[in-house]
């Protein structure tokens, strides 16, 4: 029995340690933050758990006086089961909730420019159409397609257009509010969401982030593979929610008309759909 009085706390250290090796994985996976700093700080208790244990194996180890002295070893060791399960578990949670983070991600984030895709904004659409038919919030869409895209593939290929459209799309993510939401519609156009704004501020968002593409440059690489500043302009189309409007289809219908107005104009341009059907925008220069 002294035997087992000794050997029960050893253990118990043993899985005290393996404990900490698993709370430094599983801080490993945290982000900062509270919940990060809690863990650190029940790693410094298994520290103190550990001195506990191995002062008691040194100053009540050398003696056995009966049965009711194997109480607190055993205590011990099952209370270091506890600690090693517990952490276990939460590594193992860990661990899920970042896969299903990571799947989440694939599924709504486009894989080339890394903005959101069609799938997160079919989403998001329903979400705010939602909220502007519940509480009647304004919601404004703009279109935006890059002018003769065409073109730069033809002249620098297809690995140069990529680039680009990466360039285009970190700019733009870069520009727009934190409320505000861009998807890759398809091929060189996106899509902006903008909640809780009205027809004549999305304007004036949209002729910003014009201006700030027509006169910025996008690095590509010719086939020397030297670099080359490639700038670019874009045409917008931009609509917004109005009082009867009952689909998601019709916003972006009428985003899609006024795009193809903004391009028909001659490109590089801002035009916003509206009741009278008249073109309204701004134009920037060619």
């Amino acid at each position: 029995m002294l035997l087992l009085k000794n050997i029960l706390p050893v253990v118990g250290m043993v899985l005290l340690l393996v404990s900490l090796l698993v709370i430094r994985r599983l801080i490993s996976h945290l982000p900062d933050g509270k919940i990060k700093g809690r863990w650190c700080f029940l790693q410094g208790l298994v520290c103190l758990f550990l001195v506990g244990y191995g002062y008691y194996a040194v100053a009540f180890g050398r003696t056995y006086g009966g049965p009711a002295e194997l109480i607190v070893p055993v205590i011990f060791f099952f209370g270091a089961v506890f600690v090693l399960l517990v952490c276990r578990l939460a590594l193992e949670t860990a661990k899920d909730l970042k896969r299903v983070f990571v799947l989440e991600q694939e599924n709504t984030i486009d894989c080339l420019t890394g903005v959101n895709n069609r799938r997160y904004l079919e989403r998001r659409l329903k979400e705010e159409f939602s909220r502007v038919s519940r509480y009647g919030f304004p919601l404004s869409l703009v279109m935006l397609d890059i002018d003769h895209f065409k073109q730069v593939n033809d002249r620098w290929g297809h690995h140069c257009g990529d680039q680009a459209l990466k360039k285009l799309a970190s700019l733009m993510r870069d520009s727009i509010r934190e409320a505000d939401s861009l998807c890759r519609y398809g091929g060189e156009e996106f899509l902006l969401v903008l909640p809780h704004t009205k027809k004549a501020d999305a304007i004036k968002i949209a002729e910003k982030l014009r201006q700030q593409i027509e006169h910025s440059e996008l690095f590509c690489c010719d086939t020397e593979t030297q670099a080359v500043p490639l700038r670019v302009t874009v045409s917008m189309g931009v609509a917004d929610h109005l009082h009867g409007m009952d689909t998601v289809q019709a916003l972006l219908d009428r985003a899609d008309k006024a795009l193809y107005r903004a391009k028909s104009a001659g490109r590089n341009r801002v035009i916003c759909w509206d009741n009278e059907k008249r073109d309204s925008g701004t134009q920037g220069a060619r």
